[in-house]
């Protein structure tokens, strides 16, 4: 008798657990629809199109000889050489700057009468020296990159990169397409709040998007997840995303 007493209780608070639980879920279940229906969010987005203001462009020159002093001798003769072509083409001297010469040995390998390698030996010096170009004269550096051929008929062989572009307004231009885009959100859940016949409330949140800026006429495939920033391109575009959610009344 006892034992169905037992069992009987057991069954009854197995059986009440069962239903506290599913009330539980029900409200919890309830109340997320109320939350989520009680907010309107959206995306806003905002770009411009820009000219770089900064060009850096880079180039490198090397010398060889038997010994180091030579192989120096050479490669500041072609320093000079650089230097002049550079400022003779519009570059002031304050735009240039020459680093420090890399040296490292050259090597000759030996073969005997069979063809057999049997070793190598040092036969001379090589030296490579980088310069850098940073103006704001953009025409004048972009000619000068792809122009270098009067140098190599004056016995200097420069290795020319390509230019990088930068814009030194950046901070300014983001500021302003933050805020466009944030207008642009606002009136995007203003047009969903009149349309569905609700009141906005206060602001609930707001999260700013990834700040992109890639060459023009490139489209939406270059932008990277963390955020694009091209400096390959002197005419650019910037864009950014505003995430605004507004609680309803």
């Amino acid at each position: 008798m006892e034992q169905k007493k037992n069992s009987w209780v057991s069954a009854l608070i197995i059986g009440l657990s069962i239903v506290i639980s599913c009330v539980a879920l029900a409200f919890g279940l309830s109340h997320f629809r109320s939350e989520s229906s009680h907010v309107i969010s959206a995306t806003g987005s905002a770009s411009v199109d820009f000219e770089a203001d900064i060009v850096i462009w880079r180039g490198s020159f090397s010398a060889t000889a038997y010994t180091s002093q030579d192989a120096y001798t050479k490669i500041k003769n072609d320093a000079s050489v650089v230097k002049n072509y550079l400022t003779s083409n519009g570059i002031d001297e304050s735009e240039i700057v020459f680093d420090s010469v890399d040296i490292g040995r050259t090597y000759q390998d030996n073969y005997d009468i069979n063809g057999n390698y049997i070793g190598s030996e040092p036969d001379g010096y090589y030296l490579t020296q980088s310069v850098t170009v940073t103006s704001s004269n953009l025409d004048t550096v972009e000619m000068i990159s792809r122009d270098i051929s009067s140098l190599l008929d004056k016995g200097v062989e420069l290795f020319s990169e390509s230019p990088e572009y930068y814009y030194t307004a950046l901070d300014e231009l983001k500021l302003d397409l933050i805020d466009k885009a944030s207008v642009n959100a606002k009136d995007r859940i203003d047009i969903i709040a009149k349309n569905s016949g609700a009141s906005l409330g206060k602001l609930k949140n707001s999260s700013l998007g990834v700040f992109q800026i890639t060459a023009q006429n490139t489209g939406t495939s270059s932008y990277s997840y963390d955020g694009a920033f091209d400096t390959s391109s002197r005419y650019k575009t910037a864009t950014i995303t505003v995430r605004l959610e507004y609680d309803l009344k």
